[in-house]
């Protein structure tokens, strides 16, 4: 992202609060508020290695315990959430995503009730899981409006939001980022690249499941944009952050082929998949086609709407 696109929070010298700070978004997004003139206080398990990846300009506290309540915070930007795609969702790891997620959450809205000054706004990621599995033939689209579902993904964004949500009761804005696929040089993408990259890559399962993602600078954009709105106006409620292009695995797989100039020939069958993480394969092998209808209908502008636009700046 060259000078002249870095994301605008807005006035310079606001104090921001970020969890999950050293993950691959929120080490791009710590970055980018420092260089915009922004202060950032970061809140990490581990402050001797936080200082390290983010440098000496950053506050790293282990607990929202070491902020006192007459510390000044204008915005918080909750990204902080174990992995989600890794061990089998067994009821010991389903433990260990509610707490990294829905637990810290309710620690920050604790330490906001008795913040002397509230922050206006709390940004609190969220994924659009919420919106639970879309049947492959399905060709409607998922706005902000849509249900969420009795499966474990949705179940567990609708209590993430839910957690965000009371905050409200303190006058501080609320805005939960439904995150899609998030491309970068980091995150999901270079695990998903590997199979094309050495020459095995192919549809996973029928190919046919939708796959909606968002450039991880968009992502950046958006994340400013809110900060910077949220001063004259509500950004109240949740916002798909997804690119306004929705794809499919199998285009997925061919247009990074493409652009790799590899093969793209070898698929994965859907059963092995399944056995390997059972509930779990669903973030693979199912999808949504979901699309930012509330950011568009407020007149945001995505750099990268299209794959191949996103898929080509990154490769």
């Amino acid at each position: 992202m060259n000078a002249d696109s870095a994301p605008r929070f807005g006035a310079p010298g606001q104090v921001v609060l970020v969890t999950g700070a050293t993950g691959f978004v929120g080490r791009l997004l710590v970055a980018a508020l420092l260089a915009d003139g922004q202060h950032v206080v970061a809140l990490t398990r581990d402050t001797a290695r936080a200082q390290r990846l983010l440098g000496g300009a950053v506050r790293c506290v282990g607990s929202m315990a070491a902020l006192p309540a007459g510390e000044r915070v204008d915005v918080v930007v909750n990204l902080a959430g174990a992995r989600i795609l890794g061990p089998r969702w067994t009821p010991a790891r389903q433990a260990v995503l509610r707490a990294s997620r829905i637990g810290l959450t309710e620690q920050v809205v604790g330490w906001i009730a008795t913040a002397e000054r509230k922050p206006r706004l709390l940004l609190s990621a969220s994924a659009i899981g919420y919106y639970g599995v879309q049947a492959q033939d399905d060709e409607s689209v998922l706005t902000e409006a849509g249900p969420p579902q009795a499966v474990f993904m949705s179940q567990l964004c609708q209590a993430w939001e839910a957690a965000a949500g009371r905050v409200t009761q303190y006058g501080v804005q609320v805005a939960c980022t439904r995150f899609g696929l998030v491309l970068g040089h980091g995150g999901a993408l270079p695990a998903m690249l590997l199979p094309v990259r050495v020459g095995v890559g192919g549809t996973m399962g029928r190919g046919r499941q939708s796959l909606s993602w968002v450039h991880v600078d968009d992502l950046l954009q958006v994340l400013a944009w809110l900060v910077r709105r949220s001063t004259s106006a509500s950004v109240q409620g949740a916002w798909n952050v997804t690119a306004p292009e929705c794809t499919t695995q199998q285009a997925f797989v061919r247009t990074a082929a493409r652009l790799l100039h590899r093969p793209a020939l070898l698929p994965t069958p859907a059963w092995p998949v399944r056995l390997l993480l059972g509930e779990q394969a669903d973030l693979l092998l199912e999808g949504q086609r979901v699309v930012p209808q509330r950011l568009q209908r407020e007149g945001f502008t995505f750099r990268y709407p299209t794959l191949a636009a996103a898929l080509g700046a990154l490769l």
